[in-house]
């Protein structure tokens, strides 16, 4: 564990709470509202579903799926050892998730962590999504911070992510 910084921004899902959704009946009901905006999505996992859906003006159907699916399996969520340790901390603290920003908060309510958390961002927060370092920089920046932080992930993913915003990096 890095002591040394002016913030921690954690990932969501696998890091904090385990988000109880079925993926493949999400990827089934995206691959739905693409087929009916004319979009063959046959193939494609839920990432490229999201890029399909810009291309065909479809993200707000598209993010309103699986948002409604996150968001219930936000409130079965389960609250992860990390969740502890969140609530220990002396220094601002952040959420940086690919999941959406709504379930983010319903997952932090549900297991009394909203009122540790000082910034959520989620995948719907900023135009980009993780590995793209944008969302951790927009986490860091709701935070006021400009010095030294770590980033606390359960992926590879979240490990570029922090390389690319040029933040410290700790496995869950």
């Amino acid at each position: 564990m890095i002591d040394d910084v002016s913030a921690v921004v954690y990932d969501l899902d696998g890091t904090l709470v385990n988000l109880v959704v079925n993926w493949k009946q999400v990827a089934r009901d995206v691959a739905d509202v693409l087929s009916d905006h004319g979009v063959d999505a046959s193939g494609a996992d839920l990432w490229a579903m999201l890029d399909l859906a810009d291309e065909a003006n479809a993200r707000g159907a598209v993010e309103s799926v699986i948002g409604d699916h996150e968001c219930l399996g936000a409130r079965r969520s389960k609250r992860l050892p990390h969740a502890d340790e969140l609530l220990r901390r002396d220094v601002p603290v952040g959420v940086c998730s690919l999941n959406c920003e709504a379930s983010c908060h319903v997952s932090l309510e549900t297991h009394g962590l909203a009122d540790a958390v000082d910034a959520v961002v989620g995948r719907d927060s900023v135009p980009t999504r993780k590995p793209d370092p944008e969302p951790l920089r927009a986490t860091l920046r709701t935070l006021g911070i400009d010095g030294p932080a770590l980033f606390i992930g359960d992926s590879p993913r979240d490990e570029l992510t922090a390389e690319r915003a040029g933040v410290a990096f700790e496995y869950v």
